[in-house]
C-alpha cells in the first residue's frame, strides 16, 4: 500500500496537534492519554454498538450467537457527519454512549480531542494484533504513538466510478475516462434530460477525496504550527470544475442520502457516482431496479493516462469513554475486524473492504458481484487502493471544518456564491476553531 510513510507523517502532524490542546493526561478508564485498565470482567456482559453499516445487525447476530457471555446490542444511525458523531459527543458529555462507536479515521482526531476514546494499548490482545492490518490503518488509529491505540481499523474507502453500463451504450456517449470527458459527457446527458450525478451539499469529505485525487491537501503540520489550505490551487480547480457543473445545471442537487437521491439512481435519472468501495452497496439497495445495469471504471483523470485515485471514507470500531467493559468491547472489534467470517458477512451485508492484510485475500473479493453484471469490481478499488496518494493530512478539526464548508455547498446549490467562497469561509472558521483550541496556527 503506497499509503504507508506518508499517512504516518500525517498521524504524527495530529498528534503534534493535540498535543497542544491542553488535552490532560489521564488514568481512569476511557482516559484518551492513559491506557485503559484492560482486565477481564467476571460473569456475563452487555455491550452496546453504535453503527451506520447496513445489515450490521446479521453480522452482530454472527457474534452474539458464538459468544453467549458477551452479548452486543446494535444501535443504528446516520453516517458519522450526517447526526451520529454529534449523538456521540452529546453522549459522552452526558456520561450515557454507548461502549463501542463506528468513527471514520478523519474523526478520530476529533474525538481524542474532546477525551472520547479509550487507549486500548494496555489489553494484550490489541497490541498483539498489530501485524494483521495494514501499516498506514494502523497509524490512523494510533496516531503514529507508541503504547497507543484509540480503535480498531475497519476498512478504507478507495475511490472509482459507478456508471449505468447500459444508458451509456444506448446513448452511444463513451465512458468518460477523464474530467473533460465526464464534463463533455454531462452536457450530451443533460440534453437526454438525465444528469450525470449529483452534487451533495454534506459530503465534503467527498469533496476531499476529489482534492485528494489532485494531489491537493488540506492540512499540513511541521510540528510546531499547522497549515490550513482549504484554499490551495487544487483545491481551488476541483471547486471551479464542479462550479462550472452546478451553473450549467448539469448535476443534480438533491439532497443526498434520502428517498429523492435513491430515486435519482433508481429512475436513471442520475448516470454515474464517483465513489469510495462502500458504495456499491448504497447503490444496490437505494437503486434496486438497477441490477445488472451498473459498472465499475477508474475515476476521470485529470490527464490522460494518469493513474489516480482519491480516498473517501473508512472507519473504525472505536472503544468510547466510559465503557465498564473495554476488554470485553476490545473483543468484539477485534472479531468484527479480523475474523474471516465477520469480515465476509460485513462485505456481502455492506461492501466493506478489510483494513486487515489477511482480508484482502477474501475469496469473496476475488468473485464476480451480481448486481454489477458480476463484474469483478473490487478489482478496480484494490488498483485504486494502490493509486491513493497519502499525502493528505486530516486536521484536529474536520467535523468542524466539514460543518463549515456544507453550509457554504448549501448555499451554492441554492444560488448564493461559489463553491470557492465556501472554501475560503472554511478555511477562515477552522482557523478560528483551531486558534480557539489553542492549537497554533501558520498565517
Amino acid at each position: 500500500m503506497q499509503l504507508k510513510n506518508s499517512t504516518r507523517i500525517a498521524a504524527l502532524g495530529i498528534v503534534a496537534a493535540i498535543s497542544l490542546t491542553g488535552c490532560a493526561a489521564g488514568s481512569d478508564s476511557g482516559s484518551t492519554d492513559g491506557a485503559v485498565d484492560c482486565t477481564p470482567a467476571d460473569g456475563k456482559v452487555e455491550l452496546s454498538y453504535t453503527s451506520w453499516i447496513p445489515g450490521i445487525e446479521n453480522v452482530v447476530a454472527i457474534w452474539n450467537e458464538k459468544n453467549p457471555d458477551i452479548q452486543v446490542t446494535v444501535q443504528t444511525g446516520p453516517n458519522g457527519n450526517g447526526g451520529t458523531y454529534k449523538n456521540f459527543f452529546n453522549q459522552l458529555s452526558a456520561g450515557n454512549a454507548p461502549d463501542l462507536g463506528q468513527i471514520e479515521y478523519d474523526a478520530l482526531p476529533n474525538f481524542r480531542v474532546q477525551d472520547g476514546l479509550t487507549n486500548l494499548a494496555s489489553c494484550d490482545i490489541v497490541a498483539d494484533s498489530q501485524d494483521q492490518f495494514i501499516d498506514w490503518t494502523w497509524n490512523q488509529v494510533s496516531f503514529g504513538e507508541e503504547d497507543a491505540v484509540y480503535a480498531i481499523p475497519q476498512d478504507t474507502g478507495p475511490m472509482a466510478m459507478y456508471y449505468r453500463a447500459d444508458l451509456f451504450e444506448a446513448a452511444g456517449i463513451p465512458v468518460p475516462t477523464t474530467w473533460d470527458e465526464y464534463a463533455a459527457a454531462a452536457a450530451k446527458i443533460r440534453e437526454q434530460g438525465g444528469y450525470i450525478t449529483n452534487f451533495p451539499q454534506n459530503d465534503v469529505n467527498w469533496f476531499a477525496g476529489l482534492v485528494w485525487q489532485k494531489d491537493g491537501s488540506w492540512f499540513t503540520n511541521d510540528g510546531d504550527a499547522w497549515d490550513v489550505t482549504l484554499t490551495s490551487p487544487e483545491s481551488e480547480e476541483v471547486a471551479s470544475y464542479w462550479q462550472d457543473l452546478i451553473a450549467g445545471d448539469l448535476v443534480s442537487k438533491v439532497p443526498a442520502w434520502t428517498d429523492e437521491w435513491n430515486n435519482a439512481y433508481n429512475t436513471g435519472s442520475d448516470w454515474t457516482w464517483i465513489s469510495a468501495v462502500w458504495g456499491a452497496n448504497s447503490i444496490s439497495s437505494g437503486a434496486p431496479d438497477t441490477a445488472g445495469k451498473w459498472a465499475v471504471a477508474p475515476m476521470p483523470q485529470w490527464t490522460a493516462g494518469e493513474e489516480k485515485a482519491g480516498n473517501w471514507g473508512g472507519s473504525s470500531t472505536a472503544v468510547l469513554t466510559g465503557s465498564e467493559h473495554p476488554y470485553e468491547a476490545a473483543q468484539f472489534a477485534l472479531w468484527l475486524n479480523t475474523d474471516d467470517e465477520a469480515l465476509t458477512a460485513l462485505n456481502k451485508e455492506a461492501n466493506l473492504y478489510p483494513a486487515t492484510k489477511a482480508g484482502l485475500d477474501l475469496p469473496v473479493l476475488s468473485e464476480g458481484v451480481e448486481f454489477y453484471a458480476n463484474q469483478k469490481i473490487y478489482d478496480v478499488f484494490a488498483d485504486a487502493a494502490n493509486q491513493t496518494n497519502a499525502d493528505f493530512t486530516w486536521g484536529p478539526t474536520m467535523t468542524q471544518t466539514y460543518a463549515d464548508v456544507a453550509d457554504g455547498f448549501g448555499k451554492v446549490l441554492g444560488g448564493e456564491g461559489t463553491l470557492s467562497d465556501a472554501l475560503a469561509t472554511g478555511q477562515t472558521k477552522t482557523i478560528a476553531a483551531l486558534e480557539a483550541a489553542a492549537i497554533p496556527v501558520n498565517k
